[in-house]
């Protein structure tokens, strides 16, 4: 398991209960409204397959490669196999607070997701709407700079630096980083030794190009269309990391749903680790399917020189490294930004565990915050 470095990374400024709810957007890049994905069909259920205590599933995931195992896994039918003939039915999101909404909602029922808007909407619930249940994928933030401004990082001070918006994952751990620089920033305004533009990771690249920012601490693909744009990679927040490694993507299902329909939940699992699995004996076909499913999502898919780079910086993982969560939510109490949240019992991993140990894999654990 990852341990984070002392006072290294914060990145979940997210979590904050003074930040309305919308702050908590997760990062997508080309991707369109949130939407049902009645357009995604490869996986459809067997006719005559055998059905789980369920009719159907209802998954939710971003149109992006952070996102990787829910794009390969339903693009390639991996995780439908599992199911037999309980359908799955898909829609993608573009903010963290709207796949929130749509668990509690019973819109979905199992989610891949970041972690700020997983303990935003575990603590805002008491703990009783979701569980988070396994891991998907660590990496893939990197500080961008245009190196005729910035040519080392003492010389980020001074600059304008985009992070994706008040309050979101990369926003919080480019703040953090900057104190730990010994720079003051405000961070609801963004003003200080550093100026911290929120801007979307859509728009990004154009205020790039533009010359209206400096540079921008952000997730792929965008870190790596800034680079082709001209932008150098002046740190990669994996860096900050013991192991280099940190929960950029989980899996969350809703408690009610996990109660009524534990067999399906772990063929959903069985589906996410088979994924995983075929990604990294794959790697060439996985970001092919990766990509074939952005361009059906999105209408874009990415050029290699934007792909290529961005895939190659984000780890596939069935491990939830719930330590790291952990960290991240207390070093944002140890910063003042964060009144301490009760994140016990927000993972449960016995049914990934018990997938697992089917396969022949070793376990993983919940640093402590598992259900009782």
């Amino acid at each position: 398991m990852s341990a984070a470095r002392p006072l290294t990374t914060l990145r979940t400024l997210a979590v904050m209960s003074a930040l309305p709810l919308v702050l908590l957007a997760a990062c997508s890049y080309g991707s369109e409204k949130d939407k049902p994905d009645d357009a995604q069909k490869a996986g459809a259920a067997a006719p005559d397959a055998k059905k789980l205590s369920a009719d159907t599933v209802k998954i939710g995931y971003f149109p992006n490669l952070t996102h990787a195992t829910a794009l390969v896994g339903i693009q390639q039918g991996l995780i439908q196999k599992e199911l037999g003939g309980t359908k799955v039915q898909t829609a993608t999101f573009n903010a963290g607070p709207s796949e929130i909404e749509a668990l509690n909602a019973g819109a979905i029922d199992i989610g891949w997701i970041g972690p700020s808007p997983s303990i935003n909407g575990y603590t805002k619930s008491k703990g009783h709407n979701l569980r988070i249940i396994a891991g998907s994928a660590s990496g893939g933030v990197k500080l961008v700079v245009n190196p005729d401004r910035i040519k080392s990082l003492d010389d980020v001070k001074g600059k304008k630096i985009a992070t994706p918006q008040l309050g979101n994952t990369q926003d919080v751990a480019f703040l953090n980083w900057t104190a730990e620089k010994g720079w003051k920033v405000d961070a609801q305004s963004g003003k200080g030794d550093v100026s911290v533009v929120r801007t979307d990771n859509k728009i990004t690249p154009d205020a790039y190009k533009s010359g209206s920012i400096d540079g921008a601490w952000v997730p792929e693909p965008t870190a790596s269309k800034l680079v082709s744009q001209g932008a150098k990679v002046l740190l990669d927040e994996s860096d900050l990391w013991a192991d280099h490694e940190f929960v950029i993507t989980n899996v969350i299902v809703s408690q009610k749903f996990l109660k009524a329909h534990p067999d399906v939940v772990e063929a959903v699992l069985r589906g996410s680790v088979k994924t995983n699995d075929w990604i990294n004996t794959h790697p060439d076909q996985a970001k092919a399917s990766a990509n074939t499913a952005l361009k059906t999502l999105s209408g874009k898919a990415l050029p290699a020189n934007i792909l290529d780079p961005a895939w190659q910086s984000i780890k596939t993982t069935d491990d939830p490294l719930a330590a790291t969560l952990g960290l991240e939510a207390d070093h944002a109490v140890k910063a003042g930004l964060l009144k301490k949240p009760d994140l016990d019992g927000i993972y449960d991993l016995r049914p990934l565990n018990k997938v697992l140990k089917t396969l022949g894999k070793p376990t993983v654990n919940d640093a402590g915050y598992g259900t009782k």
